[in-house]
């Protein structure tokens, strides 16, 4: 008992070391999974329901949670704010320390020097695991009010989904997936900060967008189909009704139109909250549209068109023609028409309509 006591803390130690949340909790015993993720038949939800909802009593690792990533600019706030807007789903805003987590965990994994040193220390996978795994659960869980499906989306985290489904078995993720040209010009011409990307060229940013869709891609597709579901943004701001409902279905969700006019729920209660600080925030407050589909088409340097093939092989293997300029992503759904026509007619909260 004492020994198992001993490994506990020991895990709780190597969390703190690397957060602020877990600094402020070193005074106090380690936060227990279930304690925090445990609300009585009583508790209220404040979500737009017509009809009653069963909540959890408890969330734990066998709830079937859901993630939501993909590389940033890729639509991951647009659907997650369409996830939002249904009445049995809550995702709320990036956590941030999920990812960093995620990454320091990646880390550890790699170096054998390290994983030798916490072996030794009484920290073994196992511990470790169960430290971390508390630790998500506890933030997903606090960071906002419950409800039957719990959502998270922070970008980066499908970096590690192959860790993840280990430590949520049950969990479903949403891999976003857009034109990389398209990503990395969103995030040139929007100045998104991305540790890695030299956001002065074109060229660096699509081998850095490539290297990271390989890899979260590629644990997609290990995964089972039942767990990862790769969604084109493209697609989904063309077809949002007919995406949705294959997402939903995916989710073992019913389907509930008010997905589909997430501005509508904006602000609401049980409805969908946005951060003031992320950069997408001033684009999903519009409905969707095809607004900026191919803003990027004349603003890549020549030399990088040009050699786009060889620089992002990735956009061939995920259905893009890298010589395509403009590319033809299909045709739209009558219903996104009218709603860029009418961003385009009237006065909208930010000269870029796209969501993303």
């Amino acid at each position: 008992m004492r020994k198992q006591t001993h490994r506990v803390l020991l895990a709780c130690v190597v969390i703190s070391s690397i957060t602020v949340f877990y600094l402020s909790l070193s005074a106090i015993e380690c936060p227990n999974t279930r304690s925090r993720g445990t609300w009585g038949a009583s508790q209220q939800l404040h979500r737009n329901l017509s009809y009653p909802l069963p909540v959890p009593v408890e969330y734990n690792e066998d709830s079937p949670l859901i993630f939501v990533g993909g590389v940033p600019r890729s639509g991951t706030t647009l659907m997650r704010a369409m996830l939002d807007a249904h009445p049995e789903v809550r995702c709320g805003e990036e956590t941030r320390v999920i990812p960093r987590l995620l990454a320091m965990q990646a880390t550890w994994s790699r170096s054998a020097r390290e994983r030798v040193r916490l072996d030794e220390a009484g920290v073994t996978d196992e511990v470790l695991d169960s430290a971390i795994r508390a630790f998500l659960l506890e933030i997903i869980v606090g960071h906002g009010e419950p409800a039957p499906r719990l959502c998270n989306k922070d970008p980066f985290s499908l970096k590690s989904l192959t860790y993840l489904s280990k430590l949520f078995p049950n969990a479903k993720f949403v891999l976003m997936l857009r034109d990389g040209r398209a990503t990395v010009h969103s995030m040139i011409s929007r100045k998104v900060t991305i540790t890695g990307f030299d956001l002065t060229s074109y060229r660096d940013c699509l081998v850095k967008w490539n290297r990271a869709v390989e890899v979260m891609y590629g644990q997609c597709q290990a995964a089972s189909e039942r767990s990862c579901l790769p969604v084109l943004y493209e697609q989904l701001v063309l077809n949002p009704e007919q995406v949705m409902r294959k997402l939903l279905q995916f989710l073992d969700l019913p389907f509930d139109p008010s997905v589909l006019h997430h501005e509508q729920l904006i602000g609401k209660v049980g409805g969908v909250s946005l951060s003031k600080v992320e950069r997408s925030t001033d684009q999903v407050v519009n409905p969707v549209n095809t607004e900026a589909l191919s803003k990027w088409v004349g603003k890549i340097p020549d030399d990088v068109v040009k050699d786009m093939a060889d620089i992002a092989p990735m956009l061939r293997r995920l259905g893009y023609d890298p010589l395509a300029n403009p590319p033809d992503y299909g045709k739209p759904d009558p219903l996104l028409l009218n709603n860029t026509k009418q961003l385009q007619g009237g006065k909208t909260n930010t000269d870029v309509f796209h969501p993303s």
